[in-house]
């Protein structure tokens, strides 16, 4: 019990309402205590922590994603794909991506897709593709409907037995 004592009173060393019925706090300070101008020193080393200034994306090659994956294959035993992803730092997650990837047949050393935001289609230069495209879609909807109609004339002239005048200048050769 005098472990827990000597704790509370390290972190409370004024005594509070509760502990021992000793009531609020004076406002005078405890003999072992410093002044409240002076910092006292820290009886435990401070920890230093480094962080880097930005954190980079770990990239895998085809090879590396290859190798890993092989080797959680001959995993026989549980527990075995748990070391191996432990001791290559890599996650699950990053095993089951890898292993759709394979049987997609992503893993012959392409790329993988681009990131970041998708070009934007308000320029001036696809406007226009659009447009031209869009032009080009209903000039082929007019010739199809052009030559069904040409077609149903041609099997009309057959059954009255009319010949059709095929003027020389707009002749297909």
């Amino acid at each position: 019990m005098a472990g827990r004592a000597q704790v509370m009173a390290l972190q409370d060393p004024g005594g509070g309402v509760g502990e021992g019925g000793e009531g609020p706090r004076s406002g005078a300070f405890p003999p072992s205590s410093t002044p409240p101008t002076e910092v006292a020193p820290r009886p435990w080393p401070v920890a230093v922590v480094e962080v880097p200034a930005k954190a980079q994306r770990r990239r895998y090659t085809a090879a590396f994603k290859r190798q890993i994956l092989e080797a959680a294959d001959q995993c026989e035993t549980p527990g075995d794909v748990g070391a191996l992803l432990r001791r290559e730092g890599l996650y699950a997650s990053n095993l089951h991506r890898w292993r759709k990837l394979r049987e997609q047949g992503g893993l012959e050393g392409t790329a993988p897709p681009d990131r970041g935001p998708e070009t934007s289609t308000n320029t001036p230069m696809a406007r226009r593709l659009h447009d031209l495209q869009r032009d080009h879609a209903k000039l082929k909807r007019k010739l199809k409907q052009a030559e069904a109609i040409i077609a149903l004339q041609k099997k009309v002239s057959e059954i009255l037995g009319l010949t059709l005048a095929i003027p020389e200048s707009d002749e297909i050769s």
